[in-house]
């Protein structure tokens, strides 16, 4: 079979250790950073790029900060949206007071800024978990929205309470179609991913998951339990900072507190569930879902009724797929679709005699 790794010899730890240590995976991304970066945007229209797309790939940051923190750190938080906010009102505020900034550097700023007010709630991690951590990150996540809402500073005065985002300029070429908006988007989701993924396997990402494991005994084998929880809250925070820049920024355009709330929370952590856990993979794998899905349901509704069925139908569907989907793969296949993806793979390299 094509998908083997026999005569593949590993002579040294560091080649044994590459990030896709099998040659055809090296390939597969290979080819598949072709077809995004080359085949989509020769065959994609302006709807799929800017309403699918674009929206897909900033909501598979956020999932991708999340999974760093409950996937990889076993840390539990019902933030992710506030964290959000932080980045997209910390950005565009730079670039109101500094117009002379870049949007890139303001994008960096509002990541910075996440992740300091992550590590500021996640210091309650260093004595309660579980359920309790889930509680007091659900407190940041209300906090911060009735911060942003309540101060007019933070949206520069607006009587609406809505931020415009500024306009991006890179090297003299203005981002303000939906191709260069994909290609912005997709370059920094790329590089997020590589850095995710390199860090899994590095001492820190060792660490996050002996904590995630037992906490008790990574700390009775030299572990820094307060250094490591709070760097994954810092990880984790500055990338769903940067998600909610790219979606102030690229997706909306305009933005407003309600925008990050606490229904975007629980949103992204049914992908990071439904993706799976401690994957990089399953970030995307559970962003194509919550965005596919309903386009799906919509158009069999249609299709089936006829354009009968009412829209508020359609949405009530969605929820009971979604909670029946969730159900499933928390007692089927905790690990959700990355573990799928995996087992197949393996699967594939015993082939004729997978087991």
């Amino acid at each position: 079979m094509f998908y083997r790794e026999a005569g593949q010899f590993k002579t040294s730890y560091k080649k044994d250790q590459a990030i896709l240590p099998i040659f055809q995976d090296k390939i597969a991304m290979v080819a598949m950073l072709l077809f995004c970066f080359i085949v989509i945007p020769l065959f994609a229209n302006d709807y799929w790029l800017a309403s699918i797309l674009v929206p897909f790939l900033a909501l598979s940051l956020a999932a991708l900060g999340l999974n760093v923190l409950t996937g990889y750190a076993g840390q539990i938080s019902l933030g992710t949206a506030a964290f959000m906010a932080v980045g997209a009102f910390a950005s565009f505020n730079l670039q109101v007071r500094i117009p002379e900034i870049p949007f890139l550097v303001a994008f960096l700023w509002g990541g910075l800024c996440a992740a300091g007010v992550g590590i500021l709630f996640g210091l309650p991690s260093l004595r309660i978990k579980g359920f309790y951590l889930a509680v007091a990150t659900l407190a940041a996540q209300f906090f911060i929205e009735w911060l942003f809402t309540h101060f007019d500073w933070f949206t520069n005065y607006s009587t609406s309470g809505v931020i415009t985002a500024p306009p991006m300029t890179l090297l003299g070429f203005a981002i303000d179609n939906p191709l260069s908006k994909y290609f912005l988007v997709l370059s920094i989701v790329v590089i997020c991913a590589f850095f995710v993924r390199n860090l899994a396997r590095s001492e820190i990402g060792r660490a996050w998951m002996a904590v995630r494991d037992m906490d008790i005994a990574a700390e009775a084998i030299g572990i820094n339990l307060m250094k490591t929880k709070l760097l994954a809250f810092g990880v984790s925070s500055f990338l769903c900072g940067l998600a909610g820049a790219l979606w102030a920024y690229v997706v909306l355009g305009t933005v407003e507190p309600q925008a990050f709330d606490i229904a975007r929370s629980f949103e992204i952590l049914f992908m990071v569930v439904i993706g799976g856990l401690g994957s990089v993979s399953g970030a995307f794998l559970g962003a194509g879902f919550m965005i596919l899905l309903p386009i799906l349901l919509n158009n069999l509704g249609s299709l089936i009724t006829g354009g009968t069925i009412s829209t508020e139908t359609i949405a009530h569907i969605e929820y009971m797929v979604f909670g029946a989907f969730i159900i499933f793969f928390l007692i089927v296949e905790p690990n959700g679709l990355a573990r799928l993806w995996q087992i197949g793979k393996e699967k594939l390299r015993l082939w004729p005699f997978p087991y």
